[in-house]
C-alpha cells in the first residue's frame, strides 16, 4: 500500500486524510498511518508514526485519542487539527525543520510558549506568573511577527499561557489570522461561556486547557470559591458543542493524594477531556513557598502513577517534569520550546524568569543563536539520568550559572529568590530526590548495564 502512495503530493494526502475522518474504526486509523508516513522526510517520525500503527493495532488506550477526534469532535475542528497539527506541524513541518536546521545550523524548538497578557482576575496562591506586573500585553502586531517568525523556522503549533489569554480582546482575530497552526490555550476556564464557545467552533484551531487541581476543595481553596463548578460548566459547554479540550494540574504537597488518584482522572474523562498537561510546583512567582513543593518521594510518586495511567486510561497525558526518558531531557532554551512573557522577554522556560533578549529588539533567531540558549542547549547534554532534566529543581548550580551570566537580567522583581535566598533549600531538595531518581534510573532504565557515572548530589556534570 505504501509504495503505490508514495507519489501522492502533500496536497492529496491532505484531501484523502480529510475524506477519513468520519470513521473512526481501528482499520480506518491503520489506514490514515500508512497515509501520513508518506509526507515526512525524517525518519525519526517514519518510525513513530509505525509505532502509533502498533498501539492501533493492539488497541492501546492512548489511541481513544484519535478515535475522538474522529468520532466526537465538530467538523471544524476535526479538520483543523488534523490539517494544522498532525500535518502543518507534525509531518509537514519536520521537513521545513530539517531544512532550518541544514541552513542555519541548528533544529528548531517544536514550540513555543506565547503569553500574551498577564491579565487574569484570580489570585492563586504560588501563581508561577504571579509577580509579573499585570499591566504587561503584547500588541497584536507583536505575536503576529512571533507566529510568522514561528511558521518560519517549519513551527506550525504554539502553546499560550498567561496571565488568562482570553482576556485579551484580540486573541481569536490572531487565531483566525493564523488558521494553517493549531492552539494550546491554558486558561482557568472562567471566561468561557456560550459566545466563547461560538468562536471556538468558528476558528477551530484552539484547543482549552483548563487548570484544576483536583477536587472542588482543592481547586477551590487556591483559585477561589465556586471555581470547580465553573470549570466543570466549562467542560460541558465545549463537550456539547464537540469541541475538544485538556486538563491541566500542578502537583504540591496538598494535593498529590488527589491528582495520583485514578478516580480523579476518570472524573476528567467522564467529562471530556483528551490529554492531561502534568506540572510540578517550583517556587518561582507569586510568594514562593518551599512547602508547597511535592516531596521527592511524592513527585517519584506521581512519575510512577503516570506510568499506571497510560497504560490503563484514554488520553494522551505529558508530565513536564518526569518525561525526561522520553523526550532526552530537559527541553528550555529553544532545544524543544522556550517562553516569550507579556513584555516580550525571551525566557529559557516559563519557570525561567531571566532573559537576555527581547523581541522588540531581537528576531527569534537571533534569540536561539544566542550565547545563553547555545550554553542552555550545551548543558542539556551532560546530564546522564534523564529523570533528573531540570536546571531549577534537579540542578539547581547550573540554573544559578546561568542567571549570573553575562548580559543576564531577571525578568520580574523577585525573579531572583530562587538563585539567591532560597539556593541552600534547592540544594537540599536536588540532593533528596537524587537519591530516589539515580535508583529508579538504574533500575528502570539501565537495568544491570547501567551507563556511566550518575549524577550524585552536589556533584556538577
Amino acid at each position: 500500500m505504501l509504495q503505490s502512495l508514495k507519489t501522492y503530493s502533500t496536497e492529496k494526502i491532505i484531501s484523502l486524510l480529510l475524506s477519513m475522518t468520519t470513521n473512526s474504526s481501528n482499520e480506518n486509523l491503520v489506514r490514515m498511518t500508512y497515509l501520513m508516513e508518506l509526507i515526512p522526510k525524517k525518519d525519526y517520525y517514519r518510525e513513530r508514526i509505525r509505532w502509533i500503527r502498533q498501539l492501533i493495532r493492539e488497541n492501546h488506550p492512548s489511541i481513544e485519542f484519535p478515535r475522538r477526534i474522529l468520532r466526537d469532535l465538530h467538523p471544524n475542528q476535526r479538520d483543523k487539527w488534523i490539517s494544522n497539527l498532525a500535518v502543518n506541524h507534525l509531518l509537514s513541518g519536520t521537513n521545513k525543520r530539517k531544512a532550518w536546521l541544514d541552513r542555519e545550523g541548528y533544529y528548531p524548538p517544536s514550540t513555543v510558549v506565547i503569553s500574551p497578557t498577564m491579565r487574569c482576575n484570580l489570585n492563586c496562591y504560588g501563581c508561577y506568573a504571579g509577580d509579573y506586573d499585570k499591566s504587561l500585553e503584547l500588541t497584536r502586531e507583536e505575536i503576529d511577527s512571533v507566529l510568522v517568525q514561528m511558521k518560519e523556522m517549519g513551527v506550525y503549533f504554539a502553546v499560550i499561557s498567561g496571565g488568562e489569554p482570553f482576556f485579551k480582546e484580540d486573541i481569536f482575530d490572531i487565531f483566525a489570522k493564523h488558521g494553517d497552526m493549531a492552539f494550546l490555550v491554558f486558561t482557568h476556564g472562567g471566561l468561557i461561556d456560550e459566545r466563547m464557545v461560538e468562536r471556538l467552533i468558528e476558528v477551530g484551531n484552539v484547543m482549552p486547557a483548563f487548570s484544576l487541581e483536583g477536587y472542588e476543595k482543592e481547586t477551590d481553596e487556591r483559585r477561589g470559591a465556586g471555581h470547580f463548578s465553573t470549570v466543570m460548566h466549562a467542560m460541558d459547554l465545549l463537550r456539547g458543542a464537540g469541541l475538544s479540550f485538556c486538563g491541566s494540574f500542578t502537583q504540591t504537597s496538598k494535593n498529590t493524594d488527589i491528582i495520583t488518584d485514578g478516580n480523579f482522572i476518570d472524573l476528567l474523562v467522564e467529562k471530556g477531556c483528551s490529554a492531561l498537561w502534568l506540572f510540578s510546583y517550583v517556587p518561582v512567582g507569586r510568594r514562593p513557598d518551599l512547602s508547597l513543593m511535592p516531596t521527592p518521594e511524592q513527585r517519584d510518586l506521581m512519575r510512577r502513577r503516570t506510568v499506571d495511567f497510560r497504560a490503563s486510561k484514554p488520553m494522551i497525558i505529558a508530565d513536564f517534569w518526569n518525561d525526561g526518558p522520553i523526550i532526552s531531557g530537559c527541553i528550555a532554551g529553544g532545544r524543544k520550546y522556550f517562553h516569550i512573557n507579556a513584555n516580550g522577554d525571551i525566557e529559557p522556560c516559563v519557570f525561567c524568569h531571566f532573559a537576555v533578549d527581547n523581541i522588540r529588539g531581537t528576531s527569534l533567531k537571533e534569540a536561539l543563536r544566542s550565547p545563553l540558549f547555545q550554553a542552555i542547549r550545551e548543558r542539556q547534554g551532560q546530564h546522564e539520568n534523564l529523570l533528573r532534566p531540570c536546571m531549577l529543581i534537579d540542578h539547581p548550580e547550573i540554573g544559578r550559572d546561568f542567571f549570573q551570566s553575562p548580559g543576564v537580567y531577571a525578568t520580574h522583581n523577585g525573579a531572583e529568590q530562587i538563585f539567591t535566598g532560597l539556593s541552600e533549600n534547592m540544594d537540599g531538595y536536588a540532593c533528596r530526590y537524587g537519591e530516589i531518581a539515580d535508583r529508579a534510573w538504574e533500575k528502570e532504565f539501565c537495568g544491570s548495564a547501567a551507563r556511566g557515572k550518575k549524577l550524585r548530589c552536589g556533584n556538577k556534570p
